[in-house]
Order: structure tokens, then C-alpha cells, then sequence
């Protein structure tokens, strides 16, 4: 039995795997944001701490014989979070998360500092990065930054927890713009032009290997065995992808979650930050990914369905499954950027816009107005890539977008790309972090080799598939052209309007 633990943005969950690849148990925890001033967003690790408590000890009570048997735990997390420690490893203020835009200016300054920073980290330099979060606590909160002793990303403080030592892994590390992607380790001189030291980070693992033991008192507590291994783990997407089987060059996957993520994997670091692309470490050793990350997806439509006061995201998207392809193409445009934008425009400052309403749209126009405006952004994020149409047999369609089938059917129309669903593929990050608990648990210090990766991390039973349809395609092509040039008149405008705290 393996467990996989993943700490996301609005859930901690938690899930139970055996050796068959069936999924014993789930149970998960709610999470909140805070955001205290325009730009930010932050989290209370010691509410990381208390949702993974109350999952596990749910867990304990309803699944004794299950937990008792298990011999790996895997963790996946939200990305890019500054979780900051005195020398005592106590957390010094709220962890300032991978959607805070405050550090705009301080990306600028630390690309002023390290010309070489894109050829090191493959990566521009983002608000949401680690990194320019740290500039900007040296700059604004000068006495917090004189107390740090360590910096973890918000799975590798949860594993602190777990088994006492400060042990971060490659896919992960690679989101902090600190890590030397293609040599997989700590750049010294990233970390000095933020004012850092390479001991004040957590020793770097693979995500497949094993990188701690269970702390006795928590095994006890859980009813877990004793001496459990906690293998290195992954960041959410390299997470979700070994639990899709996305771990061969060229595989894909597209996650409609909070956030949207084009996700494909490679053999080699190829970075492209010129458009905003992220060239990453994959959780499983030599392998390396590129992805497209849209900072609203998902939560576009949920943002919607409230301000319209339908009762449900489905309920809103029966109403939307309603108009027919005249009154598609009628819809307002809507850009779909409530948070910023990461993929290609690297802009914080975007917001969202309504642009061509009338009297005559109702909910279900704007309900679909925003779930193509986020199939349009996807579209952008996929250009950039550089990936052309059907060089990718299929993307796995996962995130909790995958469930509605006219969403799905929108973006293989968008994209000109088959999309596929999978059995289970609603797990995501918590079934991948199961599956690097168990290849830590079978290829001990050295790691797994290859058949074990092949045997760990098959691709799910595909559920359905979707295929693009050619005159939709057409169709849609004049509306994301309106989308792009309405992005390109109104982005001098944006950082004029100040955001709503």
C-alpha cells in the first residue's frame, strides 16, 4: 500500500494506492487563501499542517488494515510558495504563494543582476518564481530576511513535518529559479544575487528517490508501520504526470485545474523563455519537462458561476450546452485573466475583461464567453510551445475541467489536438506522489530503474476521447483572433486600473 499526500492551493488530499493500481481511499481537507493587500496571496503553513493531521487520522479510523500495510509516502504540491524558517525551523511569516503578484518589480531587478539567469533556470523571471518573492522580503520586510535560515516550497515544509530534515527534489527546486535545471542542482550565483546561501536550502533528492523516514511519533498517531519511506516527490504538474503516465518524451498532458497547464515531457532541458514557456525538471531522474501555465482556469468559470448566482458550475454549463453555433459566435470575447497571465505574456497586471456584451446575453453566453476564453489562452500557451498540430498522438485531459465533456470537446476544437480522459484521472497530483512513494520503496538509495518506471507509472484506462472537429476549428479561429488583438489594445491600460483587494 502506498500514500500519496498533496498539498494544493483549496485542498490537501490525501489517497491510498495498492500494488494493483487500485485506489483504496481518498479524503481530503478544504484549504483558504488570505489575501491581504491587491497582488497578494498567502497561506498559513500551520493550516497545511492541521488539514494533513485531520486527513490522516479520517484516514486511520475508516481504513485501519489499509494504512497499516502502507510502505511508501509520496508528496505533490503547489508550486513556487516561500514557506520561511529561522534557524529553530520556525515558520517566520504566511507563505507567500505561486499566484502572489506582488514582486513585479523585483523580477525586473534580479534579471538586471544575472544576465545568465534564463541560460541557468530556463525560465524568465515571474512574480509567481520563488526567487523575486525573497527580493522582495529583503526590501520590504528587511527584518524578517536578516532571521532566514531556510527556504522550502509548501510540500517540502509539509515533509519537515513528516520527518524532521529540510529535503527538497528537482521538480520542485526547478520552480524556484534558484536551481541549475540542466545539472540538476543549487546554483550558487542565482542564490547570491538574492542574497542567499546554498545551506540555507534543503538538500535536493529526485522525486523517485527516497528522501526521509517517517518521524515514530506520527507512524504511531496515523497508525502507520513504523520507519515508513517518504520518497522526494513532485511539484503538482510533474506529479500529475507520472500519475497519467506522462513519463516518455513527447507525452502530454492538459490540466484544467484552478490554473490551466500544458504539460510535455522530454528527454532533454529545452528551455524557451522568450515565451514565457517553463523548462522544468520532471520528477523521475534524466527526464525534463516544458510547460504553458494560464493562471485562471477553472477558477474562471467557478468566478462566473457566482457572480451570475447560478447554483453550480454544471448547472451553469447545461445552460451554455443550450446555444447553438450562431449565438456562440455572438458571445462577448472574455479574457481570462483574473490573476495575471504567466504563458506567453509574462504580465501580471492583466485582468480580466467582458468585451462585445448587449442586452441580449444572458448567463449562458457569459458562461461560455469565459470557458473559450480560457480554451484561447490554452491555445496561446500551446503555440508557444512550439508543438505542432497532431505531433502529439493525445493530451490526458485532468483537473477538475475534465469532467465537463462540452469544456473538453471546446479545447480539442481550440487546440486542433485529440484530448483524452482517464479512469481516476480526477486524483491527479495525490495518485502520482502514491506512485513515487512506491518506486522509493522498490528502488531504495540508488532509485528505480527504468522497468520499474515503466511497471509504477502506466497511463490510466483511457475514458473517453475527443476529437477536433474541423469546421469548429474554423469557427473559432476569427473569435481568438478578436482575443489576441484585444489583449495586445489594452495592455498598456491594464497596470493603470488597480486591482480589488
Amino acid at each position: 500500500m502506498y500514500l500519496g499526500l498533496d498539498l494544493g492551493t483549496s485542498e490537501l488530499k490525501a489517497l491510498l494506492l495498492d500494488d494493483r493500481h487500485r485506489i483504496v481511499a481518498t479524503a481530503g481537507e478544504a484549504l483558504t487563501l488570505q489575501r491581504p493587500q491587491p497582488l497578494w496571496s498567502e497561506q498559513r503553513p500551520a493550516d497545511w499542517w492541521a488539514a494533513c493531521d485531520r486527513v490522516l487520522l479520517r484516514l486511520a479510523a475508516e481504513q485501519p488494515a489499509a494504512m497499516a500495510q502502507v510502505r511508501g509516502i509520496g508528496l505533490s504540491g503547489q508550486m513556487h510558495g516561500a514557506v520561511l524558517l529561522d534557524a529553530r525551523y520556525a515558520v517566520l511569516r504566511p507563505a507567500i504563494l505561486w499566484n502572489d503578484g506582488r514582486s513585479g518589480a523585483e523580477c525586473a531587478e534580479l534579471e538586471r543582476r544575472v544576465p545568465r539567469l534564463h541560460d541557468i533556470a530556463g525560465n524568465l523571471a515571474m512574480p509567481g518564481f520563488t526567487a523575486p518573492k525573497l527580493l522582495w522580503v529583503a526590501r520590504h520586510e528587511p527584518a524578517v530576511f536578516a532571521r532566514v535560515d531556510g527556504v522550502l516550497l509548501p510540500k517540502d515544509w509539509l515533509r519537515l513535518q513528516l520527518c524532521g530534515e529540510r529535503i527538497g527534489e528537482m521538480s520542485d527546486a526547478a520552480g524556484t529559479l534558484w536551481l541549475d535545471v540542466a545539472a540538476r542542482r543549487w546554483s550558487v550565483e542565482l542564490l547570491g544575487a538574492c542574497g542567499l546561501r546554498e545551506s540555507q536550502m534543503p538538500r535536493l533528492v529526485e522525486g523517485s528517490a527516497v528522501a526521509g523516514r517517517l518521524l515514530p511519533a506520527l507512524a504511531a498517531r496515523w497508525g502507520l508501520p513504523a520507519g515508513v519511506v517518504i520518497a522526494g516527490g513532485g511539484g503538482d504538474n510533474a506529479a500529475s504526470a507520472v500519475g497519467m503516465g506522462v513519463v516518455r518524451p513527447g507525452q502530454g498532458f492538459l490540466s484544467l485545474g484552478t490554473s490551466g497547464v500544458i504539460f510535455l515531457a522530454s528527454d532533454a532541458f529545452r528551455p524557451n523563455p522568450a515565451q514565457a514557456v517553463h523548462a522544468f525538471c520532471h520528477a523521475l531522474p534524466g527526464r525534463w519537462h516544458q510547460m504553458s501555465v494560464m493562471l485562471s482556469a477553472a477558477s474562471s468559470l467557478r468566478w462566473v458561476t457566482q457572480l451570475l448566482g447560478q447554483p453550480d458550475e454544471a448547472a451553469l454549463l447545461a445552460r451554455v450546452a443550450t446555444l447553438d453555433a450562431a449565438q456562440r459566435e455572438r458571445a462577448p470575447i472574455f479574457l481570462p485573466y483574473l490573476s495575471g497571465e504567466r504563458t506567453p505574456h509574462n504580465d501580471p497586471n492583466a485582468q480580466g475583461v467582458f468585451f462585445g456584451l448587449d442586452g441580449s446575453h444572458g448567463a449562458a453566453a457569459l458562461g461560455y464567453a469565459v470557458i473559450e476564453g480560457v480554451a484561447f489562452g490554452l491555445l496561446d500557451g500551446w503555440r508557444a510551445l512550439g508543438a505542432a498540430s497532431g505531433s502529439v498522438p493525445a493530451l490526458s485531459l485532468v483537473g477538475g475541467g475534465a469532467r465537463s465533456a462540452l469544456w473538453a470537446q471546446l479545447l480539442a476544437d481550440a487546440l486542433q489536438q485529440p484530448l483524452v480522459t482517464h479512469a481516476g484521472s480526477e486524483a491527479g497530483g495525490a495518485l502520482g506522489a502514491a506512485r513515487l512513494g512506491w518506486l522509493a520503496d522498490l528502488g531504495g538509495d540508488a532509485g528505480p530503474d527504468a522497468a520499474a518506471i515503466e511497471r509504477v507509472c502506466p497511463q490510466p484506462p483511457i475514458a473517453r476521447r475527443f476529437e477536433p472537429d474541423a469546421a469548429v476549428t474554423a469557427a473559432l479561429a476569427p473569435r481568438h483572433a478578436r482575443f489576441q488583438a484585444l489583449y495586445g489594445a489594452l495592455r498598456p491600460l491594464f497596470g493603470t486600473v488597480t486591482p480589488a483587494g
